[in-house]
């Protein structure tokens, strides 16, 4: 584990804070009903999550650089964030409905909160930080776990 400044966790960020800018400014109808029913403690680590990667993914570097193998897990990641993407663009393209945010892509299930967790802990395996995968591994069990539920309650009615 190696401190410093991460260009490649600043760039994924960038990409993982852009649509969630877009989405706020136009939540899907529907979506402050469905939150008020959040587990309290899924929300709190999600929160924690959230701080302590987005602290993790700037400040540890790869001490191996950009060198192989090492590259394949920030390829990897990365390749997880294009899709994440991908997913955002589906949801906006097609009218920003609150069902659309928690469909599978492909066989990716509620992609918008597994892909970035996974890219995150992927990241962390690239800059050999186990901070940054137990941060990541937080996040998801938080975020994940609230996207879940917020399905199970849509898909009930």
């Amino acid at each position: 584990m190696q401190f410093g400044f991460s260009i490649p966790g600043v760039i994924f960020l960038a990409m993982l804070f852009v649509p969630n800018i877009l989405w706020a400014r136009h939540q899907p109808e529907g979506y402050a009903e469905l939150s008020k029913n959040e587990n309290r403690i899924l929300l709190a680590l999600e929160r924690l999550g959230e701080v302590a990667t987005t602290c993790a993914a700037v400040i540890f570097v790869c001490p191996q650089g950009f060198s192989m193998p090492w590259l394949l897990w920030l390829v990897a990641a990365f390749a997880l964030l294009l899709l994440y993407e991908t997913a955002w663009a589906r949801y906006f393209r097609g009218g920003g409905e609150l069902f659309d945010m928690y469909a599978p892509l492909g066989p990716i299930p509620v992609p918008i909160a597994s892909l970035p967790v996974v890219a995150f802990i992927l990241l962390g395996i690239w800059c050999q930080s186990p901070i940054t995968v137990a941060a990541a591994a937080i996040l998801g069990v938080g975020h994940i776990g609230i996207h879940l539920g917020h399905l199970r309650e849509i898909s009930s009615h």
